[in-house]
């Protein structure tokens, strides 16, 4: 009877927003559905811009062509199956798609943490050591701490897709998200909780918490330096060079702390779902939009690319 129940659950059903319905369902649809259409198409122009405008061809807008790329790969890995769930009001998935689903979330979010922190340091070798910048920050290096970005995250993740691939699920198959995530997702299991809950607290360290701490680190000795020059335009010049950049951190952090940290059960649940699209959705459309608004160099090629046409 025991095992009888332990293999009941096949499939998972994932609520989305079941207090929105009718025509604001319609509503919401439809404006992340254009969001997710904006941000596929502004983060190609970025990638594409990078890839044919010499002005472009440095560490820190070959960075920002790679983070485009992880935020277009980190949208599709979710919105399709979240517009789904919210057109349908609720649709199912089976465990092999949640487990991937949730296996490839968290691989590119780890990449996109890790890439945050490799931005952050090309900053301060930019700021703080520029005259051995172009030295240390080469093109090799560059290629090799955007393949350890994606392949530390496949890799490290590879532990927790066995731990997933074994749980046994009995009692409730109802997700109340609008896609996979990994706490709600364990939430259901019969199996292996305990083992999952300290392999989440873990991958929460390294993940988030440890590529935050070299972000904060890099940028203290960024402050000190900044603070250190006697001109105001030269302080100004300088802080221009990396404001953008620390916009976007402060942006993702917030979002992802509120989501992880805030408890998520009764009325704070609808809140952490509403984070969520920020997160996930909302976010990645501001990312490029402020690295471009924010720089002269990219808003130059940008205008000359408009003139030209």
């Amino acid at each position: 009877m025991n095992n009888r129940n332990l293999t009941t659950v096949i499939e998972f059903l994932l609520l989305g927003f079941p207090e929105i319905t009718g025509y604001k369902a319609v509503v919401l649809f439809i404006a992340i559905l254009v969001i997710y259409i904006m941000t596929l198409v502004i983060n190609l122009v970025v990638i594409v811009l990078v890839s044919i405008r010499t002005q472009l061809h440095s560490a820190m807008y070959f960075f920002l062509q790679q983070f485009s790329l992880i935020e277009s790969v980190f949208l599709t890995v979710v919105v399709p199956n979240m517009l789904r769930v919210i057109w349908l009001e609720g649709a199912t998935i089976s465990i092999a798609g949640c487990i991937f689903q949730t296996y490839m979330y968290s691989v590119v979010g780890c990449a996109e943490c890790h890439l945050l922190s490799v931005m952050a340091y090309d900053r301060y070798l930019a700021i703080c050591h520029p005259l051995h910048y172009h030295a240390i920050m080469n093109t090799r290096l560059q290629h090799s701490l955007v393949i350890y970005c994606w392949v530390f995250g496949f890799l490290l993740l590879l532990i927790t897709l066995v731990f997933l691939s074994k749980l046994q699920f009995c009692g409730s198959h109802v997700i109340d998200h609008f896609f996979c995530d990994l706490a709600p997702f364990v939430e259901l299991s019969c199996t292996l909780k305990l083992a999952l809950q300290l392999d989440i607290l873990l991958l929460s360290i390294i993940i988030i918490a440890l590529p935050f701490v070299l972000v904060i680190i890099s940028y203290i000795y960024v402050f000190i330096t900044i603070f250190g020059i006697s001109s105001t335009s030269g302080r100004k010049k300088t802080f221009s060079t990396c404001s953008s950049h620390l916009t976007v951190v402060i942006m993702y952090y917030g979002t992802l702390v509120t989501i992880y940290m805030v408890p998520a059960n009764g009325g704070t649940l609808t809140i952490n779902k509403l984070v969520s699209i920020l997160y996930i959705v909302v976010t990645p459309l501001l990312n490029p939009l402020i690295y471009s608004l924010r720089n002269q160099e990219m808003r130059v090629v940008l205008v000359n690319l408009l003139s030209f046409r």
